[in-house]
Parts: structure tokens; sequence; C-alpha cells
């Protein structure tokens, strides 16, 4: 990790505290007219996030914008590498017709401050299969990259398959991926299966396994729920 003078993390501090003075009042604007990407947040009593951005509304919707985040200690003091400073784009088309709904994306993003970034295409469908049944399928690709340590540049990829039940509330899903491929690297390949089900209208049971029939098979079960206020 390179190291930064005390001069350079205070001016990333008074940025990102002028944001957060001359930002809201915008707020109504972006409400207004949805032009404006405005969301900040207080994540606990020391540390704050800010998403700002625009979005251009076409038939590829097209958006941009920084992600600003600050943590500090009790006594005030910028914590170690608590930073962000993470500039975004992303474009994105979505297709809707009586049987089902399709989109297709690309997002950019570059850490400013540790000079990583990643480039992400993908594609997600999902239509109605037949009377009892819908399908969803999902496909995406990541290319990762890292100017500052010149590390070799590493590839992700998957796809995922769900077959969904929507008068009982059953789902099935299967995944594939493999990451950390490039150059010479073979990359790490993972398989995962998985069903879940609606109990209540907010309240959900999920059981997965990963890389069944392996020596590195995991499991998980989860009982998951959704509030909103």
């Amino acid at each position: 990790m390179r190291c930064r003078s005390g001069s350079y993390v205070m001016t990333i501090f008074k940025t990102t505290c002028m944001f957060f003075a001359i930002l809201p009042p915008l707020a109504a604007a972006a409400r207004a007219d949805d032009l404006l990407i405005w969301s900040p947040a207080k994540l606990s009593d020391r540390s704050y996030k800010a998403t700002m951005g625009f979005r251009l509304p076409a038939e590829w919707e097209t958006s941009a914008g920084a992600d600003v985040a600050l943590a500090s200690t009790k006594g005030g003091a910028l914590l170690p590498d608590s930073g962000q400073a993470m500039l975004w784009g992303r474009i994105v088309k979505t297709s809707v017709t009586p049987a089902g709904q399709s989109q297709r994306g690309a997002k950019v993003s570059v850490d400013t401050l540790r000079g990583s970034g990643a480039l992400t295409l993908s594609r997600s469908r999902s239509w109605i299969l037949s009377d009892s049944l819908d399908m969803q399928s999902s496909r995406s690709i990541s290319v990762q990259f890292d100017a500052v340590d010149t590390r070799q540049t590493s590839v992700t990829a998957s796809q995922a398959l769900k077959l969904i039940y929507p008068w009982t509330g059953t789902s099935l899903s299967a995944g594939t991926g493999i990451s950390n491929a490039g150059g010479n690297a073979g990359g790490d390949f993972s398989t995962t299966v998985a069903v879940g089900q609606a109990i209540l209208p907010n309240l959900n049971l999920d059981a997965s396994v990963s890389n069944p029939f392996s020596p590195s098979e995991a499991g998980s079960v989860n009982l998951r729920y959704r509030l909103q206020w």
C-alpha cells in the first residue's frame, strides 16, 4: 500500500465534506426530474458514504458518478485506508414484452485512491415458460485491472439459470463461474445449485450447495426476512 501525505488525506476529507454540505439542497431537484443521483448514508456513528452522479434517460439509459466514503476514530482522526473515491459509469437497455423482459448493460468503475478498476458486461432475461413456470437466465463477464501494483489482469465470468413456480413460491437454480482467470492462470471454477421457498410474503427459506460432488463441497441454509419502512 502506498503512503500518502497528511495534506493529501485532508484534501480528500475536505472535498467529501464539501459534497455533503452543498448537495443536499439538490435532492429536491433529483426527485423532480430524476436526472440527478444523490444518495447520502450514515453507515455508523463515525462513517459516511455518498453516491452522487447523473442519469440520462434514453433507449440506452446512461448514468455516471462517484461513490465517496470516509470513517474516523472517536478522536476525529481518519481511519487508515477507510477512504473511498470510486468513479463509475454504466449503460443499460431494458426491453419489455408481454411474455417477458430482458436487460443488457455495461459498467466501468475506477478506484482513484488505489489505482484499480473493473469493466463488467452483463445480460439477463426473464420469461414465461408455461402457465405454471417462469424462467430467468443471467450472464456476466468482468475484467479487473490494477495499474498501480501492475498486477496481472484477471477475468471473472458467471452464468445462472433459475426455474420459478410462481403459484407456490418455489424456485430451483443452478450456476457456474470462473474467477481469477488471466494470462497463464487456469482460474478457479465453481458450481452452485440452490432451492428457494417463499413461506410468507416477506419470509423466504433458501438452501444451496457449492461445488457438489467435489472435495470442496459446502452447503448452507438461510432463513431471510425482509422488512421495509
